[in-house]
């Protein structure tokens, strides 16, 4: 159990859930404080990815609890847990695809949490200048690097205290990984806490300021990113392929 913060802004204790029969997660617990960037790492099938949507709402806990600034979400709606301030970006994307880049972008504001700076399209379209050029595109005409960018601006105009991503690299040009790799650290800069699951172990532990590993639905370690980097041992056990 992680015990480093006494008022952590997410707060997650005993999740438990279930795919029917199968039991995913199995007591996962970890914290994230403000300002800061949790990756989960682990293989593929370890939970990281059923643990953000059971963060989000999308995946109903069947024990444990979900608090965000000590509010109790778990078992919530996603609307509601979007309105508490928590917005997903989902390893699908999920863009509308017959509504344009600008229509997509309308569709996630929301107004700021109050003491919180407001998120703009202009500093969306600095972030990802392409997205700019492609403004009146359908989304569905867009590679799958720009719908990753689109994702990304569209969460982030709900102005979230909390982001979820989601194998946020993932099937991207080398370029584009880079990008949205440094795009990541600068929301991380600018006070948005972050949850992220990543593949790619380099970016993981370049971009956090914690790691949790993941491993049968149980977190397995948890700390600093380089103490992570320097445990080859825990590296071969639970993240080699």
């Amino acid at each position: 159990m992680c015990m480093r913060l006494e008022n952590p802004l997410l707060n997650v204790q005993d999740l438990h859930a279930h795919y029917g029969k199968s039991h995913i997660l199995r007591g996962v617990e970890f914290h994230v404080g403000k300002g800061e960037v949790v990756s989960l790492l682990g293989r593929n099938g370890s939970g990281r990815s059923t643990t953000l949507k059971a963060v989000m709402g999308l995946v109903p806990p069947t024990s444990g609890h979900i608090k965000l600034d000590g509010c109790d979400l778990t078992g919530a709606r996603p609307y509601t847990v979007c309105r508490a301030g928590i917005a997903y970006v989902p390893e699908e994307r999920e863009v509308f695809t017959n509504l344009t880049v600008d229509e997509n972008l309308r569709m996630g504001e929301q107004p700021a949490h109050d003491g919180e700076s407001k998120w703009t399209f202009d500093q969306m379209f600095e972030y990802f200048p392409r997205l700019k050029e492609r403004r009146n595109t359908r989304a569905g005409n867009l590679s799958g690097g720009e719908q990753q960018m689109l994702t990304i601006c569209r969460s982030l105009l709900g102005n979230p205290k909390l982001l979820l991503i989601d194998e946020p690299t993932e099937g991207l040009a080398p370029k584009v990984v880079t990008v949205v790799g440094e795009v990541i650290q600068d929301i991380h800069q600018r006070g948005v806490s972050i949850v992220l699951v990543e593949q790619k172990l380099a970016i993981a532990l370049k971009v956090s300021t914690h790691v949790c590993v993941m491993g049968h639905g149980q977190i397995v370690f948890e700390g600093k990113p380089d103490e992570l980097g320097n445990n080859q041992e825990l590296l071969k056990e639970w993240l080699a392929v």
